[in-house]
């Protein structure tokens, strides 16, 4: 029987022997085990939040890019992203002795909200359509240029809107602090 396995060896070729020579050492040698595959990234979009849980040990918080995204922590390990600018950074958590936690990318999207962008030309303007379209301050809006009348100035779209915004705002905080000295 073995003369038998020999001889059919023998006429089997070299490319056989070849085979059955590295056969062996091929299972022997350990598989690499593949690189897990990176985290996914948190998706946020522009001037949205979303909540995050925070190790357990977390004492300090550094996010790469503040234009980007920014990071509060709340009490209880809770931690608000939001998304401030287009692209993408990453944040680290580290314990009180500086060794990281966890490291993570954040992306930041566009709007998810109904809008319209009316583009002329160069100019940019982003409407808000929930229902009714009103102007929506956005990232990269230029607009057509105004003439205020009042201050004899041109004002682009963006200024404008952040301006009113403001002045809402001001408005807003000045009026909640005379009702609650009363």
């Amino acid at each position: 029987m073995t003369a038998l396995c020999a001889r059919g060896w023998a006429k089997a070729g070299p490319l056989s022997w070849v085979f059955a020579a590295l056969l062996p050492i091929a299972l022997t040698v350990p598989v690499a085990a593949a690189a897990p595959p990176p985290p996914e990234p948190i998706v946020v979009h522009l001037d949205q939040a979303r909540i995050l849980h925070l190790p357990d040990r977390a004492t300090t918080v550094v996010v790469g890019n503040p234009l980007i995204a920014d990071l509060s922590i709340q009490p209880g390990g809770i931690a608000v992203i939001t998304g401030k600018g287009y692209g993408a950074t990453n944040f680290i958590v580290m314990d009180k002795s500086g060794a990281v936690l966890t490291e993570k990318t954040i992306e930041v999207a566009g709007p998810s909200d109904n809008i319209v962008v009316v583009y002329t030309g160069q100019t940019r303007q982003t409407y808000s359509c929930t229902p009714e379209c009103s102007p929506r301050i956005t990232l990269g809006d230029t607009g057509i240029k105004d003439f205020d009348k009042d201050t004899q100035i041109y004002n682009d779209f963006f200024t404008g809107a952040m301006t009113q915004a403001v002045t809402r705002n001001l408005q807003a905080s000045g009026a909640g602090s005379l009702s609650s000295g009363h």
